[in-house]
């Protein structure tokens, strides 16, 4: 299956995020992620970017990476299109209507070296997401944008997006 859209927003009356994944084959995915789970999620999240990236992951120095990273989101969520509203039309749903409880994570790669995320329910068929760097990054960038319209006292950052304090320098090297 072939990912067409993607959404995340909180759902207040659940204190959960809800995914929604729309395939090209008209199936639509609904997964319901709790903070304990996005909490486990998003350091992998941040890990897969940064081994996505031959630039990243053969870069030495820590800053460079942080810096690196955040210059590869910033363009591949540039790349991404967030204007177009959801739609998932008359989607079948094989899970089910109700969202899935996600409770368990696995991460690696491909064959072909993309990143791959399985998200599970504690019982029971998951599912598992293959991701190109646009998509990771924007993944990323939808979570962070429903975490802050939640109440979870919760930042979700990248290496190298968040801006430093103005008094604060960081310590640099010179070669």
């Amino acid at each position: 299956m072939k990912l067409h859209q993607l959404k995340v927003e909180y759902d207040a009356e659940q204190d959960r995020l809800i995914m929604l994944v729309a395939t090209s084959e008209a199936v639509e995915l609904r997964l319901a992620l709790t903070r304990r789970f996005v909490k486990l999620l998003w350091p992998l999240l941040v890990k897969l970017a940064e081994e996505a990236s031959p630039r990243i992951r053969t870069q030495a120095n820590p800053e460079a990476r942080k810096a690196l990273l955040g210059l590869e989101h910033e363009h591949a969520v540039s790349k991404a299109d967030f204007s177009k509203p959801y739609d998932a039309g008359s989607a079948s749903r094989p899970l089910g209507d109700a969202p899935l409880l996600l409770a368990r994570i696995q991460t690696g790669h491909d064959r072909n070296g993309q990143p791959v995320v399985a998200l599970h329910p504690a019982e029971g068929q998951g599912v598992t997401l293959s991701f190109d760097s646009v998509l990771l990054h924007s993944v990323c960038r939808l979570l962070q944008a429903a975490v802050k319209k939640s109440d979870w006292d919760m930042e979700l950052k990248l290496p190298g997006t968040e801006p430093s304090e103005a008094g604060e320098r960081p310590a640099r090297t010179l070669n």
